[in-house]
């Protein structure tokens, strides 16, 4: 099996600099054997200007430059090119010189003569050293977006469109937009094109663009001079540099600044930049790919978006449709994520009861299809069993439908059940107690809280009972100066005997027939109640209230 840190040596490019003709013309035949593109200069000046207009990989630098010290001339060539691998050539080896040499940043050191076989090893050596730093690139890209959604089946006919797009644009090297809400995934078709372009052994680097502002987005972008700012203590090549060669991925860039648009435009125009501090002007081969969740038709129409750039980095448009308006693909990745976050916690992968998948599909999903991956890592994680089940009312509330293991006490489902349990023990209580105990609480507080209707009002509908009419209108039967109440699961009864004349309107309506409003009432004096037998409130099934 090929180590995939392991490239050939093709398609470097490498400078050559020694003051030697033959030598020069000995390595450029060596080089070009091995597929390396080849640029030999025999001066300190030469090689300086060879690296301002040209990006190199690899340089064999001799030691000797007539009047010159390649030792000096090292240190430049990686200002120049901070990535840059240097190979020190000498006739006049020494230990001091090697160790000076690799101080100054040099990855290797060759004594003249050498052989064939010996050039061919050290491009090899440097071409394996390459590859692991973008694959390191790469891998850092990666772990930041973990992606198990990276299976692009779908049985939407509008996501099915975005694909086809996404396919025929990766053989191209022209900018993408991706547009669509937040959480659609669209960091997953970017990494997607990437794969499917002739980039895909090249680096794809990210660059989360609403994380960093002004100088320092332009800074991680496109670099930095040593002394650009307080805190650069040195060069510092950008992503634009790590993408070389690659991709570089712009998430939300509708939150860039307009100066760094203007930098941009231009880099996308020429591939020209310049770092933050340093007016050199350097190029780069990156393909362009963007996302954004905004309207940028009308940020530039506001002024926040220049129209230039939106037109330049909208050459291919793919639009991501959210998770609301692809049904039929909320069961698959639902249980694709089952299955990866259960083999990530090494246990079986769970299932979802028909029960789960109608709440799923009810439910909006405003957060797209990252809400979905965490709420199905969630249920791995606290879902005791093999099979997720939904329960209750709210269909359009999956995620608190899903019943996870863990998420407090459940309440009782039995409303026939003549016990209560305690919050805080496990006893039971006799239900006549509780009967009376609670009947004592509603009455101290109907009294002591003094939330009564004002005197004269129907207790169901408030309807004055000045008359004989008016209380024909009424549904309630019971006198407005004494009310017998029936309260049903548990059945309690309670007789308000008696009230102050001049008490304050209850908050909240007292309930008529099948009204569940009484439980403003109820719930504290559920709570008084706990607190006279055991100083803890009691955990019941809301009551149905009856006149």
């Amino acid at each position: 099996m090929s180590d995939p840190a392991r490239v050939d040596p093709p398609g470097l490019q490498v400078l050559v600099v020694d003051d030697e003709k033959n030598i020069r013309a000995t390595l450029a035949v060596c080089l070009e054997d091995i597929g390396c593109s080849v640029t030999a200069v025999g001066g300190a000046a030469a090689a300086r200007d060879a690296a301002a207009r040209s990006r190199f990989d690899l340089a064999f630098l001799d030691l000797r430059l007539g009047t010159d010290s390649g030792l000096d001339l090292l240190p430049a060539l990686l200002a120049a090119s901070p990535g840059l691998d240097i190979v020190v050539i000498t006739a006049y080896a020494t230990f001091d010189t090697a160790v000076e040499a690799m101080r100054r940043g040099a990855v290797d050191y060759l004594p003249k003569p050498f052989t064939p076989a010996q050039i061919r090893h050290v491009v090899e050596q440097v071409g394996e050293r390459r590859a692991m730093r973008r694959r390191v690139v790469e891998l850092e890209s990666t772990l930041a977006v973990e992606v198990p959604e990276l299976d692009l089946a779908t049985d939407s006919a509008a996501m099915r469109a975005a694909l086809d797009v996404i396919e025929r644009a990766a053989p191209a090297d022209a900018p993408v937009l991706l547009r669509g809400p937040s959480g659609t995934g669209k960091g997953v078709l970017a990494r997607a094109l990437h794969a499917r372009s002739p980039r895909r052994d090249r680096p794809f680097v990210v660059v989360n663009c609403p994380t960093l502002a002004g100088d320092l987005l332009a800074s991680e972008l496109f670099g930095h001079a040593r002394g650009a700012f307080t805190g650069a203590v040195r060069d510092q090549p950008g992503r634009v540099d790590a993408a070389e060669g690659g991709t570089l991925f712009l998430d939300e860039i509708g939150e860039i600044s307009p100066g760094l648009q203007a930098k941009l435009l231009r880099f996308l125009q020429d591939k020209q930049f310049e770092r933050v501090g340093e007016s050199r002007t350097r190029r780069a081969d990156v393909r362009v790919v963007a996302a954004t969740n905004r309207d940028l038709e009308t940020d530039v129409a506001e002024g926040r978006f220049r129209e230039d750039l939106l037109f330049r980095l909208n050459v291919i448009e793919v639009s991501v449709p959210p998770l609301r308006t692809r049904p039929e693909d909320i069961g698959r990745l639902a249980r694709g994520f089952l299955a990866f976050f259960a083999r990530a916690a090494g246990r079986p992968p769970l299932e979802l009861s028909s029960e789960a998948e109608a709440a799923l599909l009810a439910y909006e999903w405003p957060g797209n299809v990252r809400e979905l991956r965490n709420a199905m890592e969630r249920a791995v994680i606290l879902w005791p069993a093999q099979i997720v089940t939904g329960c209750g009312d709210r269909a359009a509330e999956p995620e608190r439908d899903l019943r996870i293991a863990g998420e407090g006490v459940a309440q009782e489902q039995d409303r026939g059940e003549q016990t209560a349990h305690l919050d805080d023990e496990h006893d039971r209580v006799p239900g006549h107690v509780l009967r009376s105990r609670l009947a004592e609480a509603v009455e101290d507080c109907l009294l002591d809280e003094r939330r009564l209707h004002q005197p004269g009002l129907c207790l169901s509908c408030r309807h004055q009972k000045s008359s004989p009419r008016a209380a024909r209108k009424c549904s309630t039967t019971g006198p407005s100066e004494s009310a017998g109440m029936k309260v049903s699961a548990p059945t309690i009864k309670m007789t308000a005997t008696s009230r102050p004349t001049n008490s304050q309107p209850l908050v909240g309506n007292v309930p008529g027939p099948g009204c569940t409003t009484f439980l403003p009432i109820i719930e504290p004096a559920m709570a008084r109640a706990g607190t006279i037998m055991r100083k803890r409130p009691i955990s019941i099934a809301r009551p149905r209230v009856t006149l």
